[in-house]
C-alpha cells in the first residue's frame, strides 16, 4: 500500500510538472524570444532603512544600522548618544530595481527590498526615502512606501515560533519615482538586429525563416549563434511605418528549440522534467537502509564498603531496518511519459527521483543536461 502511495504521488508529481508541454509544438513570439540590440534595462540598487518593525529588526550588533539611525536623525536635528540608542524597530536594507528603456520622469517602478543585518522579519515594514543609483552612481530614482512580505513570522518567548513562507524579503507594488530619464541614443536604422534570449542556432535559424517567409523576401539572415539581422524592406523607409514594421516582425510566431533539461531542487524535491528528455536503456537499483541508534542511561552501583562511586553509563543498542531493493530494467524512453512511467516502477517518492537522476546522469543513461538549484 505505501508503494503504490510513492507511485501515485510520483505520476501526479510529473504529470503537473509537464503536463501538456512540449517546447517542439509551441507557438511563441519573436518579441518574447528576443529583445532589439540597442534597447536595454539598467539596474538600480540603493541602502535605506525600514522602519516600523515590531521588535524583528536589526540588533545592536549590526552597528551600520546603528550609525545609519545616528546619521539620519541628525539631519532633522536630533542628537542622540549612540550607546543609548535601542533600534529593534529599525533595519538596514538593500534596495534593488530594473529601470525599463525610455522611462520618463515620474513613472514608477517596482522595488525589491532585502535585510541586509541579523533582522527576524521586514513584516509591517515601511522604507524610508532611499535613492537608486544605477551602476555609473548616478541616482535616477527614490522609493519609499509599506512593505509587501507575503507572509508572517511569529516567535514566543521560548525560543519557538510560527513562519509562514520568507519574511526577510519583501517588495513595494510601484514604490520607486523616477527623477531622470533613461533615454539612450537609439534610432531604428536600416537593419533591426535581434539578439535571442535563449542562444541557440536553431531557433535562430527557424526566426529567419519565419521572417522570411511573411514578407516573401530574404530580409532576415543569422549574423552570430545568438543574433538575427533583419534589413527594413524599401516600402518600410518612413520613420512611422519602420515602427509598424518592427511591430509586425515581433508579433511573428515560431516554434523554438529548446535543449533537454532536468531541474532539481534537493531542498523541497522539486522535479521539473522538460519534454525533450531522452533516457537510454538502464537497470536501476534502489532500496532504503535506515538506521536507529537508541541511548538509555543505566545507573551503576559499586559494591558495599568499596568506596567506589555511581556512576551513570549510557546502553546504546543499534537496529538497522533495510528494504527490500527491486532492480527494474527500463528501455529506451523517448518521452516524458515514458521516464515518468521507468521511474515509476521503482515506487520512488520525489526525493529518491533526485538522487536516481543524478546515478542516471553519471551513467551516461540521461541525455539531457541535470540542473541542481
Amino acid at each position: 500500500m505505501k508503494a503504490w502511495k510513492h507511485m501515485v504521488l510520483l505520476g501526479t508529481f510529473l504529470a503537473l510538472a509537464v503536463a501538456g508541454v512540449n517546447p517542439l509544438q509551441a507557438q511563441v513570439r519573436i518579441k518574447d524570444l528576443t529583445y532589439l540590440q540597442g534597447i536595454e534595462s539598467q539596474q538600480l540598487i540603493g541602502y535605506g532603512l525600514v522602519i516600523g518593525l515590531n521588535g524583528t529588526g536589526d540588533s545592536k550588533r549590526t552597528e551600520f544600522t546603528t550609525q545609519s539611525v545616528v546619521n539620519m536623525l541628525q539631519r532633522f536635528g536630533v542628537n542622540v548618544p549612540r550607546d543609548r540608542m535601542k533600534i529593534r524597530n529599525v533595519a538596514a536594507v538593500m534596495v534593488t530595481a530594473e529601470l525599463p528603456p525610455y522611462s520618463r520622469i515620474g513613472d514608477r517602478l517596482p522595488v525589491t527590498v532585502s535585510s541586509l543585518g541579523d533582522a527576524k522579519s521586514l513584516e509591517g515594514g515601511v522604507l524610508l526615502l532611499t535613492p537608486l543609483a544605477n551602476a555609473e552612481g548616478k541616482v535616477v530614482a527614490t522609493a519609499q512606501g509599506p512593505l509587501s512580505v507575503g507572509g508572517f513570522s511569529v516567535e514566543t518567548t521560548g525560543g519557538g515560533g510560527v513562519r509562514q513562507n520568507y519574511t526577510l524579503v519583501g517588495r513595494i507594488p510601484q514604490g520607486a519615482i523616477i527623477q531622470a530619464e533613461n533615454n539612450s541614443p537609439f534610432q531604428l536604422s536600416d537593419t533591426l538586429r535581434f539578439s535571442l534570449k535563449e542562444k541557440d542556432v536553431t531557433t535562430a535559424i527557424r526566426i529567419v525563416q519565419a521572417i522570411n517567409q511573411r514578407f516573401g523576401d530574404s530580409l532576415a539572415f543569422v549574423t552570430q549563434l545568438h543574433s538575427v539581422a533583419v534589413r527594413i524592406p524599401p516600402q518600410f523607409q518612413d520613420p512611422a511605418a519602420r515602427y509598424a514594421f518592427l511591430s509586425e516582425i515581433e508579433q511573428i510566431e515560431v516554434k523554438p528549440d529548446v535543449r533537454a533539461r532536468v531541474v532539481i531542487n534537493e531542498r523541497t524535491g522539486t522535479v521539473v522534467v522538460g519534454g525533450n528528455v531522452k533516457v537510454l536503456p538502464a537497470a536501476i537499483s534502489h532500496g532504503n537502509l535506515s538506521v536507529e541508534i537508541q541511548s538509555e542511561p543505566i545507573v551503576s552501583q559499586p559494591a558495599p564498603f568499596s568506596q567506589g562511586k555511581t556512576v551513570v553509563v549510557p546502553n546504546t543498542n543499534a537496529t538497522v531496518y533495510q528494504d527490500e531493493g527491486k532492480v527494474v530494467t527500463i528501455g529506451s524512453a523517448t518521452t516524458v511519459q515514458e521516464v515518468a512511467q521507468a521511474l515509476n516502477l521503482l515506487g520512488l517518492t520525489p526525493r529518491d527521483i533526485v538522487a536516481v537522476l543524478q546515478a542516471l546522469k553519471e551513467a551516461g543513461s540521461l541525455q539531457a543536461d541535470l540542473i541542481v538549484m
